[in-house]
């Protein structure tokens, strides 16, 4: 899988510190819950960011890669509504970052993420 452009954020959790955060770690930005997108979806992506997107020096790339090929294999079961659902919810962060300015790499990382991962391709 091609490493996540997105890195850290404009501001971490509640209660952590940006010098908190290593250099190299990649973080998606937080989206807000008004946004009605399913949270396990979100955090899948934070997750996939995480893990693709942080320097080697962050996380072991064969321990990451591991974990991503499950998140793709288990995303790959989505079907019906939960697939509908999951393809309406990217739209709506798609149209999100449009609007927030996301630049050309990130948006590109959302707009290729199912289809990277697998995901409705039978």
């Amino acid at each position: 899988m091609a490493k996540s452009p997105l890195t850290p954020g404009p501001s971490p959790p509640e209660g952590r510190g940006e010098n908190d955060v290593p250099a190299g770690a990649a973080v998606f930005p937080l989206i807000p819950e008004e946004l009605g997108i399913h949270p396990l979806l979100l955090a899948t992506l934070h997750a996939v960011v995480f893990f693709d997107g942080s320097d080697a020096d962050v996380v072991n790339d064969a321990a990451a890669n591991e974990a991503l090929n499950y998140f793709a294999t288990y995303m790959q079961r989505l079907q019906g509504p939960d697939l509908k659902r999951i393809r309406e919810d990217m739209d709506a962060l798609i149209a999100f970052g449009k609007q927030e300015g996301w630049p050309k790499e990130e948006m590109q990382f959302l707009q290729e993420f199912l289809k990277e991962f697998g995901v409705g391709q039978v």
